[in-house]
Formats: C-alpha cells, sequence, structure tokens
C-alpha cells in the first residue's frame, strides 16, 4: 500500500484494481481509504519552496506527497477556519471567471475573521497565489485530496459553490461524509444538477422546458427525434464548457455524439433534448438566503440559444426582451430557490421565443458570468454569497439593473484570424464541435 501511494495511485484507482469494482465505486474507494489509515499510511504536507536559498521563505504553500512523512504546518483544533474548493485547471478561457470568485470568497472570509484554506492547483490563476489566503495547498481537487485537507484542518465549513464544475461535483460526496458543506444543502444541488430530478420538480412546479429523454440507447431516441425531429441536443449530466454537448443534425451524427457523451461521464446518464431554433436565450444571475432571493441580474445572449452560456456575447441590462419575458424570468427564478431553498449563488439559463420562456438548467453554484454582472452592477454577488453562507451581515442593493446608466457587453476573445479559414460566426455546430 505504501510503494503504490508513493508512485502516485489514488485510492479510487487501488479500490478498481484490487476490490474488481462490484458497482459502488465510492463505497470502495471509502474502504480502501479507511484501510490505508488503519495503516497509518497518511499523507506528508510540505512547503514549496518559494525562494532557491540557504535560508527558504516560509510561505504557506502546500502540497501533500507520500514520499516522505511530517507536516511543515502546525495544526490546531477548533479554529475559526473555512475551506474554499478552487477551481482546478479548466480549458483556456474558463479558469478566469471562476478564479475571481474563488478569490472573492477568500478575501471576505478573511475580512469576516476566518482562517481561509483554498485547495487549486491551476498556476495560472490568482487563487494559487500564496499570499491571497492562510493556506494554500497546490493539491489535486479530488474527494480524496479535499479529505486529506479536511481531516488535518477540521474547517467549520467548506465551500463548494465558487470554483466550477469540479467542487460542485463533490458536494454529494462530501455530504454522504458529514463534511458540513457551506450554503445551499449538497441534496438540493443533486436534485438540480440530476435532470430527472430536475425535470420532475419543474413539472410538479408547472415550469415549461424543453422536451427531454434520458437516453438508454438509440432504438429508444427514434420515437423521441421522430415526434421533436432534428436538430436535437446531446448532453451528460456534471460537466462545464460543454464537455460532450452537441448539436446533432442528423442519425449520422446522434450516432457519433452519443458514443462521446458516454465516454465523458458513465456514472450519470446522458439525455436527448429537443433543440430550439432562432431562439433567444437569457442568463438569471442570482444570490439568495434560505429560498429568497436577494440580488440578481438578467442578460441576453447577442447569438441565438447553441452557443455555450460562456463564450456567448451578454449584454446586461438585456436591451431586446419583452418586459413580460423579464418578469417571467424573474418569477420563476424566485420559485426556483424556495423550492430548493438556495443560500448562496445560483445561475439559471432560459430560452425565450414569442414571449414563450422555457428553462433549460439551473446551477446552484457561481457562473462564467458572475464577474460580469458583478462588475456591471457594482455589485459583489461573491461576497454577498460568501457572507450569506457564512452567516455574516450583508448589504442590500440600493438600485436595480435598469436604474444603471450604462450597457456592459462580455464578449470572448477568440484566435480566428490565426486560424486558416476558420468561420469567425459562433453556433451550436461550431461551438460545440470546436
Amino acid at each position: 500500500m505504501r510503494q503504490a501511494k508513493i508512485l502516485g495511485f489514488s485510492d479510487f484507482q487501488i479500490a478498481r484494481f484490487v476490490l474488481k469494482a462490484t458497482g459502488n465505486m465510492e463505497k470502495e474507494n471509502l474502504a480502501v481509504r479507511a484501510h490505508r489509515k488503519a495503516l497509518n499510511i497518511l499523507p506528508a504536507v510540505k512547503r514549496i519552496n518559494t525562494i532557491a536559498s540557504e535560508h527558504p521563505e516560509l510561505t504557506n504553500y502546500l502540497y501533500m506527497t507520500y514520499a516522505t512523512t511530517g507536516y511543515d504546518v502546525n495544526y490546531y483544533k477548533n479554529e475559526k477556519s473555512v475551506v474554499v474548493l478552487g477551481s482546478g485547471a479548466y480549458r483556456i478561457g474558463s479558469s478566469v471567471e471562476f478564479d475571481w470568485c474563488s478569490v472573492n470568497a477568500v478575501q471576505t472570509a478573511r475580512k469576516l475573521g476566518y482562517k481561509s484554506i483554498m485547495i487549486n492547483y491551476n498556476p495560472e490563476t490568482v487563487s494559487t497565489d500564496y499570499d491571497m489566503c492562510d493556506r494554500l495547498y497546490f493539491d489535486e481537487l479530488s474527494f480524496e485530496r479535499v479529505l486529506d485537507v479536511i481531516d488535518l484542518e477540521q474547517p467549520g465549513g467548506v465551500i463548494v459553490s465558487v470554483g466550477g464544475q469540479i467542487p460542485n461535483n463533490l458536494a454529494m460526496k462530501l455530504h454522504r461524509q458529514s463534511v458540513p458543506v457551506l450554503g445551499t444543502s449538497p441534496l438540493s444541488i443533486d436534485r438540480a444538477e440530476n435532470r430527472h430530478k430536475f425535470s420532475a420538480m419543474l413539472d410538479q412546479l408547472g415550469i415549461d422546458q424543453p422536451a427531454w429523454k434520458e437516453l438508454t440507447s438509440l432504438e429508444d431516441m427514434e420515437e423521441f427525434v421522430n415526434k421533436v425531429g432534428y436538430p436535437v441536443l446531446v448532453r451528460p449530466s456534471y460537466v462545464l464548457s460543454g464537455a460532450a454537448m452537441n448539436v446533432c443534425y442528423n442519425e449520422d451524427e446522434l450516432k457519433e455524439f452519443l458514443q462521446m457523451a458516454k465516454e465523458v461521464s458513465k456514472e450519470y446518464p446522458v439525455v436527448v433534448s429537443q433543440f430550439m431554433q432562432e431562439t433567444k436565450e437569457i442568463e438569471f444571475d442570482a444570490v439568495a438566503q434560505n429560498g429568497e432571493v436577494v440580488e440578481y441580474a438578467i442578460s441576453e445572449h447577442i447569438e441565438y440559444a447553441g452557443v455555450h452560456s460562456g463564450d456567448a456575447t451578454l449584454v446586461l441590462p438585456a436591451q431586446k426582451i419583452y418586459f413580460e419575458t423579464a418578469r417571467r424570468i424573474k418569477k420563476i427564478g424566485r420559485r426556483i430557490a424556495k423550492e430548493l431553498n438556495i443560500s448562496g449563488p445560483f445561475n439559471m439559463q432560459f430560452l425565450a421565443k414569442n414571449n414563450e420562456v422555457k428553462v433549460i438548467e439551473c446551477n446552484l453554484r457561481a457562473s462564467r458570468s458572475f464577474p460580469f454582472v458583478s462588475k456591471v452592477l457594482k455589485r459583489n454577488f461573491i461576497e454577498t454569497a460568501t457572507r450569506i453562507m457564512l452567516g455574516a451581515p450583508y448589504s442590500q442593493p440600493d438600485k436595480s439593473a435598469f436604474d444603471i446608466d450604462w450597457i456592459g457587453v462580455k464578449a470572448s476573445q477568440f484566435s480566428f484570424s490565426r486560424l486558416h479559414k476558420a468561420d469567425p460566426v459562433l453556433g451550436g455546430r461550431y461551438v460545440f464541435n470546436r
């Protein structure tokens, strides 16, 4: 066991090999962890030397390893501390927004007197600057490593809602290990992320959504596709940035993309949904406390729906939507926040056409548009959300988005001029397959 850990094998890999994967990988993973801890095989915590000299500077820049023993820092129980899970290493252009959210969460916690502990491993982000927090674990955002840090730090809670999809995926696993997840309950997070549960909730609330079907086989899809027609959208659960999410215009593309979606996440089902063309997409970014929305922003996409929301050109305040559409979006956002008892940040995406509004999805975490709406409205949404998650007072908005005297536009930057024969027009087919 010790040799395997020194060589870099995770508990998950050991469980998959030794226990032959009987079906519940999380249970088997934890069995290996318990056995390893019983053998007293625990990771050492070492400091990354930032100055090459005889007297290196003592920083809080930490990593874990099994190749040696001991701790370079002291651990004290019952400290007022909070762990923030960062964004990890996403693709270019995806990390910076979540990095802004992570840094603002850490800084808010420090202002409130908490010892802030960051776990993140993207070297190109501000949240991995060791002077941003009291302790930085430059390490992977895996279930195993997060539990290792929690065992040592014994924090008052963990914030999973500011780092994007990677920490969001850990919410239920941490909850099952009785780790205090701050803000919205992991049970609500799972209810929003699991498309079957979320769709059932929308039906219960009488909220419209695009037609969809849980995928079991290509044959099962024939009746659905015949009903709604092509194109259709293929997407797995628990992914970010459009990974394996594709628009299919015919049966051949459907076969190809279904296989891609299966490879991304075998643990969660793949769904195929109606893809509405020439339809406006609208973002609803908000912060709630105990199910009550305390501040929000409604932004519209310039491109039609089908361009990933992180890549689309965003305008705030929305300029070309009906007042009734905005009113319905706000009403639906409040109803879902109440139903899920949200405390913290959340993001919803809507389809709007001819004043009809349909819900695409709801993420109970910060989105890539949170920095944008915060800067345009001059209201730090993440600071408000962090204060709510830590039970601290926060300031109320003094005006709505309709009262500001400027318009904000967020546009992604692509290297179209450097790509031979690249089509600079963003659309479902181009963006999802890029």
